[in-house]
């Protein structure tokens, strides 16, 4: 594995001076003894780098792990795996874990008293942590142990975490005099953003509320909105759509319009619109408007009308993360050359793991495959089109060709949809930003355009039931601020349409003779060799174009029903389509192979299904019997003090 310059330089210049933290014998496992409570102290002033945006200014020593100067702190193992943790967990939990670190390592004090660290707030991050550090296969620091060194609410605790809270939860006052209507047409700052996501929630609580996906390598979270009749819970034959801004993140024109959208859908459904409240009362709407918040700031720096065409496209990783998705492209290219196997909901080789995987690229791929998304639209700049899959061309070494999925009536339909009310989409001028496109309808499919591997867009249609499609705004990346109103305008109405796309087609529930749900049943549809499967409820959803189909139900130990259904070509609802299974008589019937949406697989060199649990471990860290993970070689400049007690074994 390449080394990490960063990482190398603050292990260079903090090995050298490194000595042990406690005496040695002190406790069994050779950890530091717990120690009581400090009451009294004499407060110093808190002037460590690391631990420079602590919600406190004065510490005390001797600390808790019995560093009695500076020099002992930062010369310490436990400060050196602090600061390193981060590239280690390749930007997973962060800032979170070294704040809680540095509540132990340089412990809060105020007016002559030590303050500890609740609890809870330590189980809660090693909870949601655990698994990055199982990825890398490293124990939890000791230093962070939530009983040894973490106190009850009840005795009097303080949350290390609370500034990084409270700058999400910060209001922002309306200027005075606006109506709480009022939508703002400007850039957002990341504080911004998530402000006005808050409020919007806020207002429209019965509706509508935000949650975080994951974080960002430098520890922004990744904040949705949602809207739905029952925010937070997915309901019964009740589609689900998600629109993604800001992948790059220069590419901000996506990012604002989402703001726009969410304050819109809020203020329309509280003014009792009857097109938002029927939309939101039907569909469940997930808007993420920035994927790539790291990538905003540096883009942002720049400000509009300097931004370079590529300055803060990527993550502070470096990586492009519309080209950081698993390629299940190829893979599909290759099954689809034999007959009777399944090419829909690919598995992941244990290959891909081998790479550097963005934590926002994680996030994403985990929060798709915790809700079953029907409908989903990705948010671009550079260009003005809609594209669709395939993006990558079924011949590897050609940079432009057509390479449709079985789908492509229906993801026409999709693209057409947004297009087809855009109006500068339909301008007939071929001077026009994105006028090469307009032959084609300001519609491409993604390879005929330009061949890539690595995007989202294929990922979502072949690892799960996921149709997605990717819509370029225009030719200005990061427009200026006088802009943002007519792009608004120009792209309120293809939005609204494309989200009532979700609608089309069929959908239904899938149930035994008993009525009890089936889940991961196969919907298939003769004519497309691409299935969709039930979610855990039994429910399903089939985008279909207008036209007659033969839809078949089918799951292992049940005798398979076909029917034929007719979509009318005006059907703006999806017909409702309900299948009863019959379990078998005699042995379960043979098959097409191919896992199941629901079920997180992934396939090892040996062609054998594994279970993965979506903080996969990583085959080249993974230590032979005997020998110290790949990490360890990082820490053996601090002899004869090495943190041994991140080894498992």
């Amino acid at each position: 594995m390449p080394t990490p310059l960063l990482l190398l330089a603050v292990l260079a210049t903090l090995a050298a001076a490194a000595h042990p933290s406690c005496s040695p014998g002190s406790d069994p496992s050779g950890k530091c003894q717990r120690l009581a409570s400090t009451h009294s102290a004499t407060c110093v002033d808190l002037h460590l780098r690391t631990c420079s945006d602590a919600s406190y200014n004065q510490t005390s020593f001797p600390t808790p792990l019995e560093h009695r100067s500076w020099e002992a702190v930062e010369s310490s193992p436990e400060y050196i795996v602090l600061g390193v943790l981060h590239f280690l967990l390749e930007g997973q939990c962060n800032p979170d874990l070294r704040l809680l670190g540095c509540s132990v390592l340089v412990p809060r004090c105020e007016g002559g008293h030590t303050r500890r660290p609740c609890r809870h707030v330590c189980e809660g991050l090693r909870e949601a942590c655990q698994p990055a550090f199982d990825a890398i296969d490293m124990a939890w620091p000791y230093f962070l142990d939530c009983a040894r060194y973490f106190t009850p609410e009840e005795e009097g605790c303080y949350d290390p975490l609370e500034q990084l809270r409270g700058e999400l939860d910060a209001e922002e006052a309306l200027p005075s005099g606006l109506p709480p209507t009022f939508i703002r047409f400007a850039h957002h700052s990341y504080t911004q953003m998530v402000r006005v996501l808050k409020r919007t929630a806020a207002r429209c609580s019965q509706v509508a509320k935000t949650y975080s996906i994951g974080r960002s390598f430098e520890g922004k979270d990744l904040l949705v909105i949602e809207f739905s009749s029952r925010p937070g819970q997915h309901e019964l034959m009740e589609p689900e759509v998600k629109l993604i801004g800001n992948i790059h993140g220069n590419e901000v024109a996506g990012r604002e319009m989402l703001i726009y959208l969410a304050q819109y859908l809020c203020s329309e459904y509280l003014l009792g619109n009857p097109r938002i409240q029927r939309l939101l009362n039907t569909t469940r709407i997930h808007l993420l408007p920035s994927m790539n918040p790291d990538g905003y700031e540096v883009a942002a720096a720049e400000g509009a009308g300097y931004n370079g065409w590529i300055s803060g496209r990527q993550n502070a990783q470096n990586l492009d993360l519309n080209r950081n998705f698993p390629d299940l492209t190829s893979e599909y290219y290759r099954l689809a050359s034999t007959r009777g196997v399944r090419t829909d909901h690919i598995p992941i080789s244990q290959y891909y793991w081998w790479g550097k995987v963005a934590p926002e690229t994680k996030a994403i791929m985990k929060w798709i495959q915790t809700i079953p998304f029907v409908l989903s639209a990705s948010l671009h700049g550079g260009d003005l089109v809609v594209s669709y899959p395939f993006d990558f061309s079924k011949h590897p070494h050609e940079e432009k060709m057509f390479s449709p999925t079985p789908d492509e009536k229906m993801f026409k339909l999709l693209a057409r949809a947004y297009a087809d009310v855009h109006p500068m989409m339909m301008d007939r001028s071929e001077n026009r930003c994105g006028g090469n496109f307009l032959k084609q309808g300001s519609i491409i499919n993604g390879a005929d355009w330009y061949s890539f591997t690595g995007g989202m867009s294929d990922f979502n249609y072949l690892h799960t039931n996921c149709f997605e499609i990717t819509v370029e705004l225009g030719c200005v990346k990061f427009p200026p601020e006088e802009a943002l109103y007519g792009l608004w305008q120009h792209n309120k109405e293809p939005l609204l349409n494309f989200l009532e796309m979700v609608h089309r087609g069929i959908k239904g529930v899938v149930t035994d003779k008993y009525g009890k749900p089936v889940k991961n049943a196969r919907i298939l549809v003769k004519g497309i060799r691409h299935d969709v499967t039930t979610a855990p409820d039994g429910d399903y959803w089939r985008l279909l174009p207008p036209g007659s189909h033969i839809v078949i139900a089918q799951a292992p130990g049940y005798s398979k029903v076909m029917k034929r259904v007719t979509i009318p070509l005006r059907m703006r609802r999806a017909g409702r389509v309900d299948f009863i299974l019959q379990p078998l008589r005699a042995g379960p019937k043979n098959f097409l192979s191919g896992p199941s949406r629901a079920s997180p697989w992934t396939q090892d060199p040996r062609g054998e299904a594994a279970q993965l649990d979506f903080e996969p471990p990583r085959a080249r860290r993974q230590p032979a019997s005997g020998s110290k993970p790949w990490w360890w070689s990082y820490f053996t400049s601090l002899t004869p003090h090495k943190p041994r007690w991140l080894l498992k074994y």
